[in-house]
């Protein structure tokens, strides 16, 4: 609740003029910064109190003996506190040199806080779905730009992080990357895991032997364990030459078990997802040099992924299990989020780094021109009356599900600030 009174503060959704304990008049000019680290709630902010400036710190409580009982009175960081803000003013406070401290009590409406309770409220849907017909387009569509680009720079940032680790390789980067991707949500951090797990150089040493590709893969991947009784030539071979190139390169797989097959169908098993991602590799892995040197639009990006199974994985869904008709093929719809989140993060993380904005903007251009993902929370945004129209608005969409409402972080969403604002005008 203290986060709340925080809110208010800083919003001034109170209005502007305060009166404290003493029948002062208290007119708020800047709220100030919020404080995350220990010490006063606000730093430097301004107020009038009966006419006169006052600059400096404030610290707010939704209950004015919660100062005593957070053990302020004994802290030295609270001597220089001029304001004491709070939801119910139970007690005067203060300081450590007998001094009373200015104290203001906000009130609100009955409705306002009702309307938080319900926001704040734990809902694995939308809980404001219903309310959102009385936000304009406009505000809408700004909020809504505003969180793409937020999601593209979390994505560049993941880049970045990924770029340190790998030693400012960016094909490796692009590697890790790539196999998350793959994973398509379901079985993205075992991919992940996989890939850092496996040097690029080694998978460039046999990138003219495809068997040797997919041993190094499927074995790192801990699906190949000669001890278990499965009796199909190819996967006995795999574990034959994952064996000796393990102990060449010094490899460990990882631990067993991490892979997931529930809800998923049989063409995107994992197995399957190991064998595009070897074919990726075959001639030498290059998507990187590939990306940036992609001048054209999506059709011509997603040539990138164009890749044909052959062989064993053109009839089997994994091992010992044939399949009478599946695809060889990426799926349309599978090769546009490989363009979501490989491509575009890729190109605006390289183009920001490097500053070459224009690189930057062929990110965000592909995700204008890409269709948008059709899943769950796309569709329970559109049920709303909120619409994607391309993958940058649906991107928008993901992350205020998955960053603000999923974590109800209601205070901090233009669609909460708004509702909030309007119950608080209610009285």
């Amino acid at each position: 609740m203290e986060r709340l009174y925080q809110y208010l503060w800083k919003s001034r959704m109170f209005g502007k003029k305060l009166h404290a304990s003493g029948g002062s008049e208290v007119e708020v000019i800047d709220p100030g910064c919020l404080n995350t680290d220990a010490g006063p709630d606000f730093f430097n902010s301004k107020i009038r109190i009966d006419g006169v400036m006052w600059a400096g710190n404030v610290e707010i409580h939704v209950r004015a003996s919660d100062w005593n009982r957070h053990g302020h009175s004994d802290n030295p960081a609270y001597d220089d506190v001029m304001l004491h803000v709070v939801g119910i003013s139970d007690c005067r406070i203060k300081r450590r040199d007998g001094t009373y401290i200015p104290q203001v009590e906000i009130t609100m409406p009955e409705d306002f806080f009702r309307s938080y309770a319900n926001l704040s409220a734990e809902c694995e849907g939308v809980k404001c779905a219903t309310s959102l017909g009385g936000i304009s387009r406009l505000e809408q569509t700004d909020w809504l730009e505003s969180l793409s680009m937020e999601r593209l720079q979390a994505k560049a940032s993941r880049v970045a992080d990924i770029l340190k680790f790998t030693g400012n390789d960016w094909e490796q980067t692009c590697f890790v990357i790539l196999a998350r991707a793959l994973g398509f949500g379901l079985n993205g951090d075992p991919l992940e895991m996989l890939a850092r797990s496996l040097p690029l150089k080694y998978l460039h040493h046999h990138s003219d032997n495809p068997l040797q590709l997919q041993a190094l893969l499927f074995g790192q991947a801990a699906m190949l364990d000669s001890s278990i009784h499965i009796f199909d030539e190819y996967y006995q071979l795999l574990c034959r030459e994952y064996y000796f190139l393990a102990r060449k390169y010094g490899l460990r797989p990882m631990r067993a078990g991490l892979w997931k097959y529930s809800r998923t169908r049989p063409q995107n098993f994992p197995h399957r997802r190991l064998a595009f991602l070897a074919k990726a590799c075959e001639g030498g892995f290059s998507m990187f040099s590939k990306i940036i040197g992609v001048k054209g639009d999506a059709e011509t990006a997603a040539t990138l992924f164009d890749w044909h199974l052959e062989g064993y994985w053109h009839d089997h869904f994994s091992f010992d299990v044939p399949a009478r008709s599946v695809s060889d093929t990426l799926s349309a719809t599978s090769v546009t989020l490989l363009m979501i989140n490989v491509v575009a993060p890729l190109l605006y993380a390289y183009g920001s780094m490097r500053g070459e904005e224009r690189i930057a903007e062929r990110g965000v251009a592909l995700l204008e021109e890409l269709p948008a993902e059709s899943n769950g929370i796309v569709r329970q945004w559109r049920m709303s009356g909120i619409k994607a129209e391309n993958a940058w608005r649906s991107q928008g969409l993901l992350h205020l599900k998955k960053e603000y409402c999923d974590r109800r972080k209601c205070l901090y969403c233009r669609f909460g600030h708004h509702l909030l604002r309007d119950a608080a005008r209610r009285d």
